[in-house]
């Protein structure tokens, strides 16, 4: 009795394994859409950006038919790893604190941090010795310069968007020395930052280009080094939770199509004003 039972449930299994596979013929994205110009609404509340232009490509490479939502930045993993949807593409950066949760595809742009100030700034004549600094192997230049920032901002007010990597690496190397202030957009943190309520802001280079080449950002001025590595991670890919991993090689696939044929790379350049591709 007891060995045919075991048989009943391994016949079981086997008859209900392809009715569990997924197929991922249709499948939900979530995406910020407050983080220009990678995710935002235009004047008609349209979802727009690189990433939008993005996940068309990538949905039509993959020959699956996606639905875009908007989901707030705070809880967007929480709400990939409860079900609410498949993947996450929303500039989100590869580290190794967030594989511990879900997984990812690989990176398809790589783009270094920068502090920003306003031009009539004390900070806006911040000039370090290196123009850029590599947080996984730090070198007695590289730490020299991360001092530079230290006493550059030493009681400052620094803003930064909640749960990012920036955020990240400022209390890491500035937390003991300056405020750190987060918030819950971009956005918002750079009304602040034009109002004079935070002294500088920390955030990725594709979204700080476009803006200070813009008239809202003609009064802003960004200082110190490129920053990368470390806290920063090994650039930005598509958020899918572990136990779906062949579509997160689904993904991995379809970016690698995609940047070997120069596609990322025009639309980086489209939206960013420059190529960060990951080769």
């Amino acid at each position: 009795m007891k060995k045919l039972t075991i048989m009943a449930v391994v016949a079981a299994a086997m008859l209900a394994g392809p009715a569990l596979a997924k197929d991922y013929k249709k499948i939900t994205i979530a995406t910020e859409g407050a983080y220009k110009p990678w995710n935002f609404k235009d004047s008609s509340g349209k979802l727009v950006g690189f990433e939008l232009d993005l996940i068309v490509d990538l949905c039509k490479r993959m020959a699956v038919e996606c639905k875009v939502v908007e989901q707030a930045w705070d809880g967007i993993i929480p709400s990939l790893t409860a079900g609410k949807y498949d993947a996450i593409i929303a500039g989100m950066s590869i580290t190794d604190k967030r594989k511990k949760k879900i997984t990812f595809s690989r990176s398809y742009v790589s783009t270094p941090g920068y502090m920003v100030v306003m031009k009539s700034s004390p900070a806006a004549n911040l000039m370090t010795s290196m123009k850029a600094v590599d947080l996984n192997e730090v070198s007695a230049g590289e730490k020299a310069v991360i001092g530079e920032l230290v006493k550059t901002f030493k009681g400052k007010v620094i803003g930064v968007q909640t749960a990012t990597t920036h955020e990240n690496f400022l209390r890491e190397y500035l937390g003991k020395d300056a405020e750190i202030k987060s918030y819950d957009t971009q956005e918002n943190l750079d009304l602040d930052l034009q109002a004079g309520r935070v002294d500088a802001a920390l955030a990725s280079m594709a979204y700080w280009d476009p803006l200070l080449k813009s008239d809202k950002g003609k009064d802003l001025k960004s200082v110190g080094p490129a920053l990368t590595g470390g806290p920063f991670g090994h650039g930005v890919g598509v958020g899918i939770r572990k136990e779906d991993q062949a579509l997160a090689d689904m993904f991995s696939k379809a970016i690698e199509a995609s940047v070997k044929d120069g596609t990322v790379s025009k639309l980086a350049v489209q939206w960013f004003g420059f190529d960060n591709a990951t080769r």
